[in-house]
């Protein structure tokens, strides 16, 4: 089976911010860039537009109350931080000011998940299900660094808003070659093809997955992984593709709370269009303030590190229909 993605290549998704960013405000003369002091690698987009580029300093609230006011009056505002306070700091200003009149402010920002060792007050682990539950808001969460300038240059004709959760982006492992996906808002991303069961995730954990895979394709076992790097407006289609085409079989890892993530979003389609399930397993992050700690030892930690997948996966295919 041809293995479709490339570890070893590292690239950081920061970097792609700010290169993007200074690029699309040429061609962009309404874009702006806002960030509540987390704007180091904004620098070439302040530099090269001086007059569109706003640090509130730490107010998240403010910076997000600014940006919905610039798109009121016809601007494209984007706002880049840390989401563990973009969103929950500033949750009353996104639902209210951005999303009530369904502005086309852009948040995105980094250490979504258990990442950057910075304790539970600096982890974005419920944002996502908060983001999900705001009417008219887009919900993107990005593995591969690479990625995050095409979604930015989709995100330009958005009419509504738009949250882009990013690891810490510093150095991230670049998962696909140049042109090998159509990458599409709203549309997931099969990653690798397989027929026992479907591995479905999303950000941090994309590598951790196809690593699955890769270690059960040693004991025979074929293994499908579906980045679906949106999950609101999830790709309910492929949702039910694989249920068919995998014989039910569905293992859900995230880097985010077990319930109210990506999980219950496909545990809500399968629901919805009737399908039934052989097997479905939900790996994620337990009703627990996760303490300190790298990344990798905080997944295994709380029962959802490369060994636990690799586990829930073989679990799921040996399920009797």
């Amino acid at each position: 089976m041809p293995v479709t993605f490339t570890f070893g290549e590292m690239l950081s998704a920061r970097s792609v911010i700010g290169t993007t960013l200074a690029e699309l405000g040429e061609t962009h003369e309404n874009l702006w860039v806002l960030t509540p002091d987390i704007g180091a690698t904004l620098v070439e987009f302040r530099d090269k537009y001086p007059d569109r580029f706003v640090d509130v300093g730490l107010a998240e609230q403010v910076c997000v109350g600014i940006a919905a006011g610039l798109a009121y009056d016809g601007n494209i505002p984007v706002v880049s931080g840390m989401l563990p306070f973009l969103s929950m700091r500033a949750l009353e200003q996104i639902r209210t000011d951005v999303c009530y009149p369904n502005l086309p402010v852009k948040i995105i920002g980094t250490h979504g998940g258990l990442v950057g060792n910075g304790g539970s007050t600096h982890y974005a682990v419920e944002d996502l299900a908060l983001m999900c539950a705001l009417t008219n808001m887009t919900v993107t969460s990005i593995g591969d660094p690479a990625m995050v300038g095409e979604i930015l240059r989709q995100s330009m004709s958005m009419t509504g808003p738009l949250y882009i959760r990013l690891a810490v982006g510093k150095s991230d492992k670049v998962l696909y070659e140049p042109g090998q996906h159509d990458i599409r808002i709203g549309k997931g991303i099969v990653a690798r093809e397989g027929s026992d069961v479907t591995i479905f995730t999303h950000g941090t954990v994309v590598a951790q997955a196809l690593e699955a895979a890769e270690s059960l394709a040693e004991d025979g076992r074929s293994v499908r992984v579906v980045d679906m790097f949106t999950l609101k407006p999830i790709d309910a289609d492929l949702v039910v593709q694989c249920a068919e085409e995998t014989g039910g079989r569905f293992v859900v890892v995230e880097d985010h709370l077990a319930y109210g993530g990506l999980a219950s979003r496909i545990a809500d389609v399968v629901v919805d269009r009737g399908i039934h399930l052989t097997a479905f397993e939900r790996l994620g992050i337990p009703q627990v303030y996760a303490g300190f700690g790298g990344d990798e030892e905080l997944r295994d930690k709380h029962g959802y590190g490369l060994t636990a997948t690799i586990a829930a996966t073989r679990r799921a295919i040996a399920a009797k229909p």
